[in-house]
């Protein structure tokens, strides 16, 4: 079945009320009854809607694949440019500008509204005549309020846009749960697999922004031998597999699994499609979310292109504070309940995410603007509430314990020059043999398992001084503290962690450069207590309480505290002197530059929701410090067990004194000193560094 013809009911069903929209809004291009610079908003959004409507016809009748390449290109470039980054000081979609220009009452509101008639491009790209409709008429009511402006406008507007969103989150979050579950919603499958890939005209058939990095990057896989690319395709569906066998979990039971990636990369997802169904899965791949019901703040989840502008993702990233209160959540939550509870048969057999993530974009370092829309305290707090408690109803359909995951990353030709060279050389990271870093990390881990705490020094300008308690052992012989990771779940090998004991986990977690979710912070500094952050902050900005404001929305996800998760040791020394090599260390992705120091996550367990599923180290010992004094409260209290977060952050090599573990009876033995491992049995990890 084309994808299209799946929405040949409800398009039916809508076209009446869809072209009626069409004709009013025809008509408002013309019309003079609102007072300027209104109406030459809603000239503009007018037009923009216009143009969606000939993009929507263009699909229905399957046009798009005719055009030529230049053609597609135009058409491409035409729906982006105004928020590309030369064009969006002076669009509607900035915050700033549409202040600026309509006025500090209307300026958010009106930027927000056409940040979300944006999402229509979308929609029109997968033939989903519904949301057109739907968000056309918004946009018609608010210009109906418009013509009869007076003190009560603003208000009216305001209502509007929540019993518009009251009215509709069910379908937004039901339509998004499916697109989780259901691989029968398989455009990007379609294209991918009924496309001549050398053609690059199907990069312009998902409907997302086509730059430079996409383009090359298709490219240049075009241009590698078909062994090469099946090769990188099997590294990340064997890791997947791989993963479900260290946590003994049947595969065979699963149906489906989700891929995320970044567009350019079809002709690896080519084969890896292929791999899955050998497996026995059948690929879902849903793109990143474009309306403020489903986004969670400026992150893309699923798949994405490199996008055109980063600032405007960040100005719309709580857009929802427009609407968000207690009523809301309760909707929403109550949709996506019912929603899980209608493919819940979908649900039991999802087998989770693959990823495959791309680096090498230009660091972010985000304009925090006093025109965005943001959330207030109350907000916050029901954000964080939202986010827990739709995990956890998430968790009752996809058990945590029965679905596993795997992640690899690649660079991207934003990079550099060097572009080339630094493929290769991550293709090499994302190869290394398991099994020498099996037994070099085993020997890290024989000796982490006597200690009852470590102590984590920087060296230099990082002013990290960290003490890390250790879960106590029972039965050293069976047990084991820390899971000997190699390269299945996270792609590439190099890391020993654990959860640690929170109780008399203290000190100062100093970085002076990270890239953490997509921003860029300078000097972040976390201080712990029982291992709890205490205080925080970072230098991105000149005013104290806007670094702080910085940290808690975006690392700690508007919530007062965080505990440590995980403690790490990255043992991949190859891959921190690739970066250092080719001077790309502040852009590798979390995924690599965990493995080049050690790391430590604030926020969940790595063991979420499958704490009581049995994992054994290589060596057959039992895994058993998956807990802490956080999750644990599972068993009494499972509202205050989860955060639903987990970012890692890690200590380069370069900036670190050392690791030492510290045994009860005082001996204390080190791992690391000056940057180097010392530790017996670990030299070999040196050799990288000559």
């Amino acid at each position: 079945m084309k994808y299209t013809e799946l929405f040949k009911e409800s398009n039916e069903e809508i076209r009446e009320r869809y072209e009626l929209s069409m004709e009013r809004i025809e008509e408002i291009k013309k019309e003079q009854s609102v007072r300027e610079p209104i109406k030459e908003y809603f000239k503009a959004v007018a037009g923009f809607i216009q143009q969606m409507k000939e993009l929507a016809e263009l699909v229905l009748n399957d046009r798009l694949r005719l055009m030529d390449l230049q053609e597609l290109k135009r058409r491409n470039d035409d729906l982006y440019r105004d928020v590309l980054p030369k064009n969006y000081e002076t669009s509607y979609a900035n915050p700033r500008y549409a202040v600026q220009q309509l006025g500090t009452k209307y300026g958010k509101l009106l930027a927000f509204l056409y940040s979300e008639i944006r999402g229509m491009i979308v929609y029109a790209y997968e033939a989903r005549l519904w949301e057109i409709t739907v968000y056309s008429e918004l946009f018609i009511e608010i210009y109906n309020y418009f013509e009869e402006e007076d003190e009560y406008t603003y208000k009216d507007i305001k209502r509007a846009v929540y019993d518009f969103i009251s009215d509709y989150t069910g379908e937004m979050v039901e339509y998004r749960t499916r697109e989780l579950l259901d691989p029968e919603l398989s455009l990007v499958k379609d294209i991918v697999t009924s496309w001549d890939l050398t053609d690059l005209r199907y990069l312009y058939q998902f409907g997302e922004y086509i730059g430079e990095n996409e383009v090359r990057t298709a490219e240049f896989l075009n241009s590698l031998p078909e062994a090469d690319v099946k090769a990188m395709a099997f590294t990340f569906t064997e890791g997947y597999k791989r993963g479900f066998e260290a946590a003994r979990i049947d595969l065979t039971k699963k149906k489906t699994v989700n891929i995320r990636y970044n567009i350019g990369f079809e002709r690896m997802l080519y084969y890896a499609i292929d791999n899955f169904k050998k497996l026995g899965l059948e690929p879902v791949i849903y793109r990143g979310a474009v309306n403020s019901v489903n986004k969670k703040q400026h992150l893309k989840i699923g798949y994405h292109s490199t996008g055109p502008n980063k600032q405007y993702d960040y100005d719309h990233r709580f857009d929802n504070g427009l609407y968000l209160d207690k009523a809301y959540n309760e909707r929403k939550l109550a949709g996506l309940k019912k929603a899980y509870e209608t493919y819940k048969n979908e649900a039991a057999v999802y087998a989770g995410p693959a990823l495959i993530e791309v680096f090498g974009e230009e660091n972010f370092a985000p304009e925090n603007k006093a025109e965005v829309i943001k959330l207030d305290k109350r907000q916050q707090k029901l954000y964080v509430l939202y986010n827990r408690d739709s995990s956890l109803i998430m968790n009752e359909y996809v058990k945590g314990e029965e679905t596993s995951f795997t992640i690899i990353s690649y660079p991207i030709p934003e990079i550099g020059d060097r572009f080339q060279e630094i493929f290769a050389e991550t293709v090499k990271v994302n190869t290394l043999d398991n099994q020498i870093y099996k037994e070099i990390q085993q020997a890290i881990i024989d000796v982490l398992d006597q200690g009852e705490y470590v102590r984590i020094l920087g060296s230099g300008k990082n002013k990290t001084d960290l003490v890390v308690m250790l879960y106590e052992l029972s039965d050293p012989l069976k047990e084991t503290i820390f899971e000997n990771c190699t390269a299945d779940v996270n792609i590439p090998v190099g890391e020993v962690f654990t959860s640690p004991k929170l109780t008399g986990t203290k000190g100062i977690l100093h970085v002076t450069q990270v890239y953490l979710n997509g921003l860029e912070y300078h000097d972040l500094t976390l201080n712990f207590e029982d291992g709890r952050i205490s205080s925080y902050t970072c230098k991105n900005f000149e005013a104290e309480e806007e670094n702080r404001q910085f940290v808690k929305e975006n690392l700690m996800y508007n919530q007062e505290t965080l505990p440590i998760g995980e403690f790490a040791i990255g043992t991949n020394t190859t891959a921190y002197v690739m970066a250092r090599k080719y001077q790309i260390a502040d852009k590798l992705p979390i995924l690599i530059a965990e493995k080049t120091g050690p790391h430590f996550a604030v926020g969940d367990t790595c063991y979420k929701m499958s704490e009581d599923l049995k994992l054994y180290n290589p060596d057959g010992k039992q895994i058993v410090a998956k807990d802490n004094e956080v999750s644990i409260l599972r068993k009494t209290d499972m509202d205050k067990a989860y955060f639903n977060c987990h970012t890692d952050i890690t200590i380069p090599y370069d900036e670190l004194g050392e690791i030492t573990v510290y045994k009860k009876d005082g001996e204390s033995i080190t791992i690391i000193k000056d940057g180097r491992f010392i530790l017996l049995g670990t030299e070999r990890l040196n050799e990288a560094f000559k």
